[in-house]
């Protein structure tokens, strides 16, 4: 590991609010990835009749544990239940449910206050909150960690291009840029969702068209300032084409600008999707969702377990990034020497 290397890993570290909000997100973000293991209807393991099932990985018909329907086995139900354990048992994950899976034996009308079954209550379709929160949760990190992603690459790549050649490139690719950022992304999402049935890629692709001028102009501003430094130059002369220079010797500077923008940008996606929900125009309808279950809290006043879950995911979540983007911009200043004193 080079001097420069632990030098910012040093700086990182120094920052003991982004440092802990690190690992907090990541073991956070690392129980939602396998949320069907913690969170599903069908159980993680079933003996029966001396033979082991994994119904968390495989689908089984109900005639595999003595019943008479050639259809998937459903293990909520009593009938179901019931053969099972007459030959063996089930392992459970620690919450029953689904994001999908409907409670059916509600004490009292949905959506329904937390009790000993759905620990956080359950929604207006008799859905356990915590399994939609589990799973809305991985879905929004996922959606804004490829959104980042993808925006990322092309708008490095735009602004590489803008600030390496200059001139009439730079002047056109500003003045479309312009004309493009004052397009209403909104109203655009709206049109177009009357048209289509809106999904996860779709949404993704549609944001990316307008969510990659992000970094343009921080790496445009890199490469106007290093394109005529001498290491440029010596690598011109030596017969370099344009393409090894950008990527190889100037793009590693401008990596630093950049990089510290980046959990900003993933706070960003992640607000633009709940927003979209919020509003109906996001993931389909049933999809778990932070701003579907926001948008419930809205329309249930009487049942504020609603609002005030999503909301303190969504506070957590995006102050956890704030926090991290805070201890990656103070590991990659070049005014801080080691242990983050500057």
């Amino acid at each position: 590991m080079s001097p420069l290397t632990q030098r910012r890993l040093t700086n990182f570290k120094a920052n003991r609010r982004g440092y802990w909000s690190f690992w907090i997100f990541l073991v956070l973000f690392g129980v939602t990835l396998f949320a069907e293991f913690v969170s599903n209807d069908n159980p993680l393991l079933v003996k029966f009749d001396g033979h082991y099932y994994v119904p968390v990985f495989a689908s089984y018909p109900e005639t595999t544990f003595g019943g008479e329907f050639q259809t998937e086995a459903k293990y909520r139900d009593p009938f179901v239940k019931k053969l099972i354990e007459a030959k063996g048992w089930m392992l459970w994950p620690p919450i029953p449910f689904s994001y999908n899976t409907i409670n059916y034996t509600l004490r009292e009308p949905a959506p329904s206050p937390p009790d000993a079954t759905d620990w956080l209550g359950t929604d207006d379709q008799g859905r356990d909150v915590l399994a939609r929160i589990i799973y809305g949760f991985r879905i929004s990190v996922l959606f804004g960690l490829a959104l980042t992603l993808l925006s990322s690459i092309v708008g490095i790549a735009a602004g590489a291009v803008q600030g390496y050649f200059g001139g009439l490139t730079d002047l056109l690719m500003q003045r479309f840029i312009e004309i493009w950022s004052g397009l209403p992304m909104l109203y655009l999402l709206i049109i177009m969702a009357s048209l289509v049935q809106p999904n996860f890629w779709w949404l993704l692709i549609l944001m990316l068209c307008f969510s990659w001028m992000h970094l343009v102009h921080v790496v445009r501003a890199e490469f106007l300032r290093a394109r005529n430094f001498d290491y440029v130059r010596a690598a011109r002369a030596l017969g370099a084409n344009d393409l090894t220079i950008m990527f190889r010797h100037v793009l590693p500077n401008a990596m630093v600008a950049t990089l510290t923008f980046l959990p900003f940008i993933l706070n960003s996606s992640i607000t633009t999707l709940t927003a979209l929900d919020f509003l109906g125009f996001g993931l389909p309808p049933g999809s778990p969702s932070l701003g579907e279950l926001l948008n419930q809290g809205k329309n249930n006043l009487q049942a504020p377990w609603l609002g005030l879950s999503a909301f303190t995911v969504l506070a957590v979540m995006l102050t956890l990034l704030i926090f991290i983007g805070e201890a990656v911009r103070d590991a990659f200043d070049p005014r801080k020497i080691q242990g983050g004193r500057k």
